[in-house]
This record gives C-alpha cells, sequence and structure tokens, in this order.
C-alpha cells in the first residue's frame, strides 16, 4: 500500500489517515507532496483523482478522501480495533469523525493547522461557537465512555485520529477552552492527543521536512 500525503506541518486532511494507517500496523510507503509552491497543485493532480491528498493506494485501488480510507483500513486490519468493538462506543465515534470530517469550518479557517506555529490569536465568534460545539462533544464522550481510557471513547480509535488537527491548532493559536465551557477534561483530552507516540513521531517528520525546506 502507498499513502500520498501533504507537507507534515500543514496538512490535517493527511494526518488523519496516516496515523490510523499506522494504527494499523499495516507495511505502507509514503509519498510526500510539498504543499504550497507553484507546481503543487500539478504535482497532486498527477497522482490524486480529486486533486487532493491524502489518497491510499492499495494494488488498483484508488481511495481520496481521509474518511474513506480511514474505514477502508478498520476493514481491512479488523484486528487493530480501530473503532471501539462496543456498538455504542462505535456509533458515538463514527458520528464524531463524521462531525469533524465535514463541519467547524470557522476553526479550520481562522486557525489552519501550522505545526511550527505559537501564537496567541483571540477566536472571531464563529470560532467561539466551534470550540464551544468541540468542549461538549468532548465532555460528553469522556463523561460517558473515560472510565475506560484516555481517549475520546476509551481507546484509541478513528475518531482521535480525525480530532488530532484539533489538538495541534488549539497549541499553535493558544486557544482558551475554559473560556469555552472547558473544564480541564478537554484539555486533558487533548493533550494525551498531542503525546501519543505516533502524533509525536509526525511531527518530528515535520519538523525534519522543515529543515529540509
Amino acid at each position: 500500500m502507498q499513502l500520498i500525503i501533504g507537507t507534515k506541518a500543514w496538512s490535517s486532511w493527511s494526518l488523519r489517515p496516516w496515523l490510523v494507517m499506522v494504527k494499523s500496523g499495516a507495511a505502507f510507503d509514503e509519498l510526500r507532496v510539498a504543499l504550497r509552491w507553484e507546481g503543487a497543485s500539478a504535482a497532486i493532480a498527477a497522482v490524486s483523482p480529486s486533486k487532493r491528498v491524502p489518497v491510499l493506494r492499495d494494488g488498483d485501488l484508488v481511495i481520496w478522501d481521509s474518511l474513506a480510507i480511514s474505514e477502508y483500513l478498520a476493514e481491512r486490519f479488523p484486528k487493530a480495533d480501530l473503532w471501539p468493538k462496543d456498538a455504542s462506543a462505535r456509533a458515538i465515534a463514527r458520528a464524531a469523525a463524521a462531525e469533524m470530517h465535514s463541519g467547524f469550518g470557522a476553526l479550520r479557517e481562522t486557525c489552519p493547522m501550522d505545526l511550527a506555529l505559537r501564537k496567541v490569536q483571540a477566536p472571531d465568534e464563529a470560532t467561539s461557537k466551534d470550540l464551544r460545539r468541540m468542549v461538549e462533544l468532548v465532555r460528553t464522550c469522556r463523561a460517558k465512555f473515560g472510565a475506560s481510557g484516555p481517549f475520546l471513547v476509551g481507546g484509541w480509535s478513528i475518531a482521535d485520529a480525525f480530532l488530532t488537527p484539533v489538538a495541534t491548532r488549539i497549541r499553535s493559536y493558544g486557544l482558551d477552552l475554559a473560556a469555552h465551557g472547558d473544564d480541564g477534561v478537554a484539555s486533558a483530552y487533548f493533550n494525551a492527543l498531542l503525546a501519543d507516540p505516533d502524533f509525536q513521531r509526525w511531527e518530528m517528520d515535520a519538523i525534519n521536512e522543515a529543515v529540509e525546506r
């Protein structure tokens, strides 16, 4: 299998399925396409049907969406438990991943992922609305499933891959979760995502990429 991704410091869409791929235990090749340069669009179009990254190639099969890639890997490697075994936890994890996949547009737009960035940015009202919903989502899930582990529904799942870029945004832009309804539960959860060894491996790769650039 080959996973085609964008620049690791910036591509939140690539980070998600990369984490899922690593957690699956599958052997894969990684092809990186540099973003934010004049030839980036043409380089991506040459390898992606949607002209976007990420893309997974498995033999003749080509999958060009991060959630679809993650679902495929969950089916392909069931022993990795990429979704929870418990039906209720699995349903909630899927709902959280889908909400992240299609929502939180203001947070994405005003706070794009940049792993090297450290600043304090006051969110506008639309972004604050997204942050309040994010805190509510995490607190609700942790209250219901937190006894079984530190992640959204206990053990690590695809939902956590989809929320990891949020953790980086909170850190990069100095976003105050307490001002958006957090009692410490959401902050602890996002810190757990940043402490995950596989995410830290991605971040180290991003640092090395920046040095090479």
